[in-house]
């Protein structure tokens, strides 16, 4: 059961079932993000904390303060903070130049997206505990960002995603499908800088066996891919979190077509008397 929860900020929560989805509304909820943040990226996928990192048992940074945090949340668990099981951080234009730019671009060129007519979004550090990573957990987080596009208009979405570890002979699959298949069109390709740039092409694109690749791409990445999605030119190694990672674009008309068709269905339900739909797939 899918119902529309509450005013609160950024859109309301959309719920289904046990779990919802919204932005953070508080210091706390923040802080359990960005908790739940470190399990999952320094605990679980061996990303190397200093020592602030490792006291505080928090992966946050300055780009923390201007974000939005899109929650999921299980209310068997509690309210609030205690419910927070997973999370993306939301940058929008304004939000970046207020420090001093977008994360992507310690990564990337990505001039060619800022220069786009319309509003753009940059989304980033996406997890879900271990115990919810399930089509639920993930179909809320992806109702949640259409719900945030559609109510910010945004035209342009983008991110660094990441592939686990930074073994190239290992990744040379899913990054040369990447390059060969989903190369976004040069108006809105961004470039990995030249000191990070490693090139995806790896593989002679003949030799690509397609169905193993989208097998080894993580999951995030293919939920991209199906939205329409494209990658820039070149990966960048990031050490600290032992990815590897690529630059992902997504224009948005599809997006917000799928969450307009799910939100309509849901307001004729309710008008029916009823309070269940299905989130957008």
């Amino acid at each position: 059961m899918t119902v529309m929860a509450g005013a609160g900020a950024g859109f309301g929560e959309l719920r289904s079932g046990n779990l919802g989805v919204r932005i953070a509304t508080s210091a706390e909820e923040i802080e359990a993000a960005q908790a739940l943040r470190y399990r999952v990226f320094y605990e679980e996928m061996g990303a190397r904390a200093d020592a602030e990192t490792a006291a505080t048992a928090r992966d946050r940074d300055a780009f923390d303060a201007v974000a939005d945090h899109l929650l999921v949340l299980d209310h068997n668990l509690g309210e609030g903070a205690a419910a927070v099981v997973g999370t993306y951080r939301l940058i929008r234009r304004a939000a970046a130049e207020r420090v001093g730019g977008f994360y992507s671009a310690s990564e990337y060129d990505i001039g060619p997206l800022l220069a786009q007519p319309g509003h753009v979004l940059e989304l980033g550090r996406s997890c879900v505990d271990a115990s919810h990573r399930n089509r639920a957990a993930m179909q809320l987080l992806w109702s949640g960002i259409a719900a945030y596009v559609s109510r910010h208009q945004i035209a342009l979405m983008f991110g660094c995603a990441s592939l686990p570890g930074t073994d190239l002979d290992l990744l040379a699959l899913p990054l040369s499908y990447l390059h060969a298949h989903h190369l976004a069109p040069a108006e809105i390709r961004p470039r990995a800088l030249p000191e990070r740039f490693v090139a995806m092409d790896r593989l002679d694109p003949a030799s690509i066996d397609r169905r193993a690749a989208l097998a080894d791409l993580p999951p995030l990445v293919k939920g991209y891919l199906r939205l329409g999605g494209f990658v820039g030119d070149g990966a960048v190694i990031d050490t600290q979190f032992n990815t590897t990672d690529v630059c992902v674009v997504v224009k948005t008309e599809l997006v917000t077509e799928k969450y307009s068709r799910h939100y309509e269905r849901h307001r004729g339900a309710q008008e029916g008397g009823a309070q269940e739909g299905g989130a957008p797939e």
